[in-house]
């Protein structure tokens, strides 16, 4: 890789993020929300309202050298 392609890569940021990577990410955080509130696993309509609530979303290019970051932005007067 010449420096002029590199250059070109890091300017251009990072790519959208694929919609699989996506999908798999809410499967991880449902999984976790299922094992801290045990409750939520014989509920399917919870747990998509409580991982609604989380306010989940990619920040493209804000992690280290680029990476998309997932922040979760808690409801107002949960805590």
């Amino acid at each position: 890789m010449t420096i002029f392609e590199f250059l070109r890569n890091k300017l251009q940021g990072e790519p959208p993020l694929h919609p699989l990577d996506r999908k798999i990410a809410k499967r991880w955080v449902k999984e976790r929300l299922k094992r801290i509130y045990p409750e939520l696993r014989l509920d399917p309509k919870a747990l998509e309202k409580a991982y609604q609530d989380l306010g989940i979303e990619p920040l493209e290019g804000s992690g280290k050298s680029g990476a998309t970051v997932f922040e979760i932005t808690l409801p107002e007067g949960r805590w």
